[in-house]
């Protein structure tokens, strides 16, 4: 171990910054942030340091060079300059008289170093490479952010708050810390990262002192929306969930590696949906989602693109309401939002379209029952969900009803994965351009001349 951790308390003491460039002005902040009283020197002071003064009363600003006076019982210098003698020249002075010395990017010169810090106050987390490479820490660091909460913090001040009632009422100390680890982890801390903060404390004080060995038999049920395809797109919240769920529900829209994400261990149940083909009704998937939470289960119900737009996710939580089960709904980007975005295509813009609609074109039978007056309306876009089976009769009527024939529309297929395929056409030439294609759904369809900007704007490029 080349460093040895520490974390140090710097409120209302004296700290020296030298240097007031941008990479300074990142480190004023920090130790600003940590209650210090900071000192700034430099002849030159960028923007960003100056507009520090007006939300840190505690930072003095002193416009000259430095002068090895200047380091005088501080607890912690930094130097942030781009000349290298002058940055000697600090660490050489601070390390004299026992000052722990950081030098930016220079680690010989450093009795310490500043990690990536993951601020979730009062909880802190930091990470270093020993500055060997500070990007990869960095790196590092965006990993944790996205499995720590932003509620995190405030989550700690509330066990720090209950502390000393669960010491009084739960005995011995290990099954204090068992305790601790289901409300951390459990429909408690969901209650409460999901802003019902009075309820979760409501519910942690009973546990305390009524029911710590019934804790487990609340379930909870999460809709998540994996989005379009594509892992990356999804939210921190949808992974957390992901991976602490002890069932997961998903469809037959939530791409393998999504799944791969999922919680080893977890139970999962396919519940897809085809044309003709369902393996669950919709009311079977209802009520499977109310058992399984009822048996103390933390469900995730995962659904390709976001739970409310043609997701059925409405009618899956009115079941929830009318059996007074807990449920979080957590958005994800629906597939015309990303399937647009990887193929290229703008919803709206400026010289084409000032709406957007989203339909579905499921058939019933064999014919599609839309608006046609308000679909052919011009500089608009038509985004069609479930479209591919009655393509022909959607381009025949808007053509009917006034539509141009020339009106450019395209398919994606599996959009935002390694293999989207965007086929373009016109609403008189797409149905038989597409006969032969062997087209994999999932599929969405995308009507407007929006379309015609699809071969400059491209940028994704599928294997």
């Amino acid at each position: 171990m080349e460093y040895f951790p520490l974390f140090i308390d710097l409120k209302n003491k004296n700290c020296l910054v030298v240097g007031a460039g941008e990479v300074a002005a990142r480190k004023v902040e920090l130790l600003c942030k940590a209650g210090a009283t900071v000192t700034v020197i430099a002849p030159i002071i960028c923007n960003n340091v100056q507009q520090l003064t007006s939300s840190y009363p505690h930072l003095e600003i002193i416009k000259r060079n430095f002068a090895c006076a200047d380091i005088n019982q501080q607890r912690l210098i930094i130097s942030a300059t781009n000349k290298p003698d002058i940055n000697a020249l600090v660490a050489a002075t601070a390390q004299q008289k026992n000052i722990p010395v950081n030098v930016v990017d220079n680690p010989e010169l450093c009795s310490f170093i500043v990690p990536a810090i993951i601020d979730r106050s009062p909880v802190i987390a930091a990470v270093s490479s020993g500055g060997a490479s500070p990007v990869l820490a960095r790196l590092l660091r965006a990993k944790l952010e996205s499995l720590i909460p932003p509620a995190f913090g405030r989550m700690a001040k509330l066990a720090e708050k209950y502390r000393s009632l669960v010491k009084q009422n739960i005995n011995p100390p290990a099954q204090r810390r068992i305790f601790w680890e289901k409300v951390l982890q459990g429909s408690i801390a969901e209650l409460f990262y999901s802003g019902k903060e009075a309820e979760a404390e409501a519910r942690l004080k009973d546990a305390i002192l009524n029911t710590p060995d019934k804790l487990d038999n609340t379930g909870e049920v999460y809709l998540v929306g994996a989005g379009p395809g594509d892992p990356d797109l999804l939210t921190f919240r949808a992974l957390r969930l992901m991976q602490q769920a002890d069932v997961v529900v998903y469809d037959r829209l939530v791409s393998n590696e999504i799944l791969e994400l999922v919680r080893r261990d977890a139970e999962k149940i396919y519940v897809g949906k085809q044309r003709d083909n369902h393996s669950l009704p919709q009311e079977s998937i209802n009520e499977l989602l109310a058992r399984l939470a009822k048996e103390g289960k933390r469900v995730v119900r995962l659904k390709g693109g976001d739970p409310f737009i043609f997701g059925r996710g409405g009618e899956e939580i009115e079941t929830l309401v009318e059996q007074n089960i807990n449920f979080q709904v957590v958005p994800g980007i629906t597939a015309a939002s990303g399937c647009a975005t990887y193929a290229g295509i703008p919803l709206t813009h400026r010289d084409h379209a000032q709406s957007c609609t989203f339909i579905t074109g499921h058939l019933k039978d064999n014919t599609v029952n839309l608006n046609w007056q308000q679909l052919v309306t011009p500089r608009q876009t038509i985004v069609i969900y479930m479209g591919l089976v009655g393509l022909e009769i959607i381009c025949q009527s808007m053509i009917q009803h006034g539509a141009s024939a020339d009106l450019p529309i395209a398919l994606i297929q599996q959009g935002t994965t390694h293999t989207q395929r965007v086929i373009t056409g016109t609403l008189s030439s797409m149905p038989e351009k597409l006969k032969g294609q062997n087209i994999q759904p999932p599929t969405l369809f995308i009507i407007g001349t929006v379309v015609s900007l699809h071969n400059t704007l491209k940028w994704f490029q599928a294997e």
